[in-house]
């Protein structure tokens, strides 16, 4: 598996840069890949199905300036920027037989990358169907989407470490589908930072996942 730490410098191309590295395994031109990367700039994200209209509030993002993209997985609408930081799969269906379940393989992953974050400090759980929350309180730090191909999926997800979680609040509206675990909490109530060290995170997840670093 290849290792990659590559941030753009625009929302755009960040976006972009994922489907690039699941269409060229696809066309078999790549494999596996742990993708990191972070924005310096504030953008909004939906998922494939998401609508600006009911999920973002345009009053805010309008006056901020703040873009508004869609990205090719599911998943719900997020607010992206510094102190968020991305991690992103490209994993063989072949390779790994527990990929091919959908729910299966949130969890699948998701293990992983609990094991990563155990490994540097801080205590994880993994909530249904794509989340990733603390224990006691139950606050959510990480959300997951998928893009399913036939051969590979891309398996994207965030990590809030240093990100100012009022700017969640700002521009989006409350999800029209929520968690159990949530409990109609407003996002100022169930959305949290986790106090990690990207840099540990990230040599914790390339050893579980066996990548190394391309110079491709």
């Amino acid at each position: 598996m290849q290792f990659r730490d590559i941030s753009f410098p625009t929302p755009q191309e960040n976006i972009a840069y994922d489907e690039v590295l699941l269409d060229l395994a696809e066309k078999h031109e790549a494999g596996e890949c742990l993708r990191f990367w972070e924005s310096s700039k504030i953008f909004i994200v939906l998922g494939r199905i998401g609508r600006e209209d009911i999920d973002v509030n345009s009053i805010h993002t309008q006056k901020d300036n703040i873009p508004v993209l869609r990205r090719s997985s599911g998943g719900g609408t997020v607010v992206q920027g510094p102190g968020c930081l991305n991690y992103t799969l490209v994993l063989s269906k072949e390779k790994h037989p527990e990929l091919n379940d959908l729910r299966k393989s949130y969890e699948w992953i998701s293990d992983k990358i609990i094991d990563a974050l155990g490994r540097a400090g801080v205590e994880a759980f993994f909530r249904p169907m794509s989340d990733l929350a603390t224990s006691l309180s139950e606050k959510k730090f990480s959300g997951n989407a998928q893009r399913r191909k036939k051969h590979y999926i891309l398996h994207h997800g965030t990590i809030l470490y240093k990100f100012d979680l009022s700017l969640i609040s700002r521009y989006l509206n409350m999800p029209r589908d929520i968690p159990e675990y949530r409990k109609h909490r407003p996002h100022t109530d169930f959305v949290t930072n986790i106090p990690i060290d990207p840099r540990v995170f990230k040599d914790h997840l390339a050893k579980i996942f066996h990548a190394s670093i391309s110079h491709t």
